[in-house]
């Protein structure tokens, strides 16, 4: 029975409030951010524990998210056991961890690898401590509450009635709590009036809240991280809105709006329960005021994780130390640049193969095109570019300007008809009213008709770049290339993207560096950039000389079909070579795509592998990203030849041609953060799938047209889908954090970390390896934390 209390009791001091809202933005950075469907961005989901080591990050959260960090010690006991790792991985592993995170003898650790670790548990909320003693599963209930209402709040059209969007996401809550009885169906009598009775404003609702709850300033900061993550995908959705917010100089408090609708609820329950109740909470907060030290089984587990880490950097300079045989055209007739996604990596071994003359070389997808693109027929552009850029140029598919009205109108007709589909009260109704009408665009999808989608006309700048800007961005952008001479006579500028159908987390497929798009428009946009003659003779005049023979031209890998479509239409006269190059790239694309069907469930040559897309019940269409574990910036001869296994993200770098360093600070800057998040994003859906993966495709529910429920109700899910990362026996993703192998002197490399405290703390603390190659192309340095190095011991 809710016993109404004086508000003037739980008034907490000034400096009281000041220390919690600290707490709870403390507690918001260490929440990743969870970009909606339409345009998800891998994420690393240890965003906010980078600056711990892995043994800390662990215990840590293991106390806020029952979270697992690393893989049960049965997996590596089974890798030791079939030589995947050796005993001297082991032993290197134990020598590098911090002392006071191993145990004190390399003999006592091995004898614990032995046994099994328990599994994580988190430290409880009150509404779990209230479930024990009540009868009643609180915490889904809260979930549900919240969840229900945050699905029709943060809703991007795919609802009929959402809440209302016009004031803070804590005030809409308990404008609507005030109103909605079903928590006193649940049990929780007098809760509307507990409600109205909490301060209006989200800090005093916080402060109010932590002070009824008995909980100490230095205790707030662990407790309200527990809570967010509790929340799951929504208060990562929160947090995703306060980045977009960032990156434009603003501020956006929703997710502390969020912790504040939790903690009422936890304050409500409070008032519910009786003296018994309390006496266990009291225990528990007194749990939250302890910090988070690693133990002896998180301390093991993070050994065992580098030594892992270690016996596949063993093998990765085995296959770049690898001898290469046959011979090399010595004159190039066409030039094709990548993406550096490792699954370009199979597709440009297989047209180094299949045709000799053609080289390829890697760079970022979106090609130093940073745009905000309006593709046909849209009223809003797409990011075009890695999710820590904002664009800085416009462009669209340059359609005709007399139909821009109706075009408009018609994507606002799309949206409406979208959301008709998609609402819980006509999405059945749907089927039975408009079958036979929608019947073609069925059947076109299912036969494989539609493609991966391209840009429907020439995509331009809008408005044109000034010349002096044009010819500064394809300067930056070929300098960050390593390719400013011995232009092939042709040069095809690849970006990628996926065709599927029927699967909502189809933009994870496409390209990371465009924001979740597909990368032709960006390749499309440079392709003309560099085919300009202002352009040209601007890069003449600063000594890059393009022959005029030379053709640039735009082209868009499919990673789900492996075909390669080039964008020749672009361009007034294109090279007479370009037949021979277009035979050359369909017997790759075979051959590629015959070498993916024997790692896919149920694929069977070419064939079945081109129509797995447009199945509406695959729920594999490709492995994605999955595997990835090395990043190498170094020139192809480095890598040309040998069996990388699509594995690498293979980015071209030439260090005696940046004098100034530029190029290696953008590398480790941008490309380098992005894979890690890629990386680390794979990592955290396999070690930790209830916490950081989305869960069973099978049962996803899309909710606000932003993310997927697993079933009818719960938290949101971020994190990939269960399916991407195991194919039903066993994981198809190894588990291992990022391997960087970069072509440069070490002194170089270390001199870029010194001026980024952020990227270095991900190398410091093994969130990311670092390793050098010397001028006769071995593996020579491994970095050892404080802008120091070490030689690469190569074990046998």
């Amino acid at each position: 029975m809710y016993r109404s209390a004086d508000p003037q009791s739980h008034a907490p001091q000034p400096s009281y409030v000041g220390l919690l809202l600290e707490a709870a933005e403390q507690a918001a950075r260490a929440i990743p951010p969870l970009w909606p469907l339409a345009t998800s961005v891998a994420v690393n989901p240890f965003l906010g524990h980078t600056g711990r080591s892995l043994a800390q990050a662990s215990a840590w959260l293991a106390r806020s998210g029952g979270a697992r960090a690393t893989m049960p010690r049965a997996w590596y006991r089974a890798r030791i056991a079939e030589s995947a790792i050796y005993e001297s991985d082991l032993y290197a592993a134990w020598k590098a961890a911090r002392p006071i995170e191993r145990p004190h003898s390399f003999e006592r650790f091995l004898a614990q690898i032995g046994g099994d670790a328990a599994d994580p548990v988190a430290l409880p909320t009150l509404a779990e401590i209230a479930a024990v003693s009540g009868g009643i599963d609180w915490p889904s209930v809260v979930a549900d509450q919240i969840g229900g209402w945050a699905g029709s709040y943060f809703d991007a059209g795919q609802a009929l009635w959402a809440a209302p969007q016009g004031q803070g996401a804590y005030p809409g809550w308990r404008a609507q709590a005030c109103l909605d009885r079903t928590p006193e169906v649940f049990g929780l009598t007098g809760f509307r009036a507990f409600v109205a009775e909490t301060p209006e404003s989200t800090s005093d609702a916080i402060a109010v809240s932590t002070a009824r709850l008995g909980l100490r300033a230095d205790a707030a900061a662990r407790y309200f991280e527990r809570l967010l993550m509790d929340l799951g995908g929504w208060a990562q959705f929160a947090r995703y809105q306060g980045w977009q917010a960032e990156l434009a100089n603003e501020a956006d408090d929703t997710l502390v709006d969020l912790l504040a609708v939790r903690l009422v609820w936890e304050a409500a329950l409070w008032e519910l329960g009786e003296a018994s109740l309390r006496a266990r909470w009291a225990e528990a907060a007194g749990r939250y005021e302890a910090p988070a030290r690693p133990g002896q089984d998180s301390c093991v587990d993070a050994i065992l994780q580098h030594a892992a880490e270690l016996a596949e950097q063993r093998r990765l300079a085995d296959r770049l130390h690898a001898a290469v045989e046959g011979p090399v055209a010595a004159t190039p007739i066409a030039q094709m640049a990548f993406c550096i996604d490792v699954r370009s990596e199979p597709i440009r071994a297989a047209i180094e193969r299949v045709a000799p003359g053609i080289r390829t070389k890697g760079f970022a997808g979106f090609f130093g095109v940073g745009t905000a693109h309006r593709p046909h027929g849209a009223c809003a552009g797409e990011a075009r570019l890695p999710v820590l850029l904002r664009p800085g140029l416009v462009s669209d598919d340059g359609g005709d300007p007399h139909l821009e009205a109706l075009d408009h109108a018609n994507a606002r007709g799309d949206r409406a008809w979208g959301r008709f589909k998609q609402a819980a009260v006509s999405s059945f109704a749907f089927v039975e009213s408009a079958g036979l009408v929608y019947a073609a665009k069925l059947l076109k999808g299912t036969l494989g008709l539609a493609e991966t989608k391209a840009a429907k006309g020439k995509p331009r700048f809008h408005p044109p770049l000034p010349h002096h800007d044009a010819v500064d961005a394809a300067e930056r952008i070929l300098r960050a290339m390593s390719l400013t001479s011995d232009f092939a006579p042709l040069l095809i500028l690849v970006g990628h993207g996926a065709g599927v159908t029927n699967n909502l987390h189809a933009s994870a497929l496409q390209c990371g560096a465009c924001g979740g798009h597909a990368g032709d428009v960006n390749a499309r946009l440079l392709a003309g950039l560099l085919n300009d003659p202002v352009v040209r003779a601007g890069l003449a005049a600063r000594g890059i000389m393009i022959p005029a023979e030379t053709v640039a031209i735009g082209g868009l890998h499919d990673t789900t079909s492996d075909r390669i479509q080039l964008f020749a239409q672009d361009v007034d006269a294109p090279t007479p070579l370009l037949a021979e190059v277009k035979q050359a790239l369909a017997r790759a694309s075979v051959a590629a795509a015959i070498a993916r069907a024997a790692k896919l469930p149920r694929a069977e040559g070419a064939t079945q592998i081109a129509a797995r897309g447009r199945d509406w019940a695959e729920v594999r269409p490709e492995w994605g990203l999955a595997g990835c574990s090395a990043f190498i910036a170094a020139p192809r001869a480095r890598t040309a030849g040998r069996a990388m296994g699509g594995r690498a993200f293979l980015h071209d770098y030439d260090w005696r041609a940046d004098a100034d360093l530029s190029v290696l600070e953008l590398i480790l800057t941008a490309p380098v953060v992005v894979a890690s998040w890629i990386s680390l994003q794979y990592y955290g859906s396999s070690v930790a799938p209830g916490v950081f993966g989305a869960g069973n495709k099978l049962l996803h529910n899309a909710v606000g047209g932003i993310g997927v429920l697993e079933g009818n109700g719960g938290t949101l899910r971020g994190g990939l889908p269960w399916q991407s990362v195991h194919d039903g026996e066993k994981l198809v993703h190894d588990p291992l954090r990022l391997t960087v192998v970069i072509e440069a002197p070490t002194n170089a490399i270390a001199e870029v970390l010194a001026r980024h405290d952020g990227v270095r703390a991900l190398f410091d603390n093994h969130w990311l390896h670092l390793l050098a190659i010397d001028d006769a192309g071995r593996v020579a340095s491994r970095y050892a934390g404080g802008l120091t190095w070490q030689p690469f011991a190569q074990e046998v």
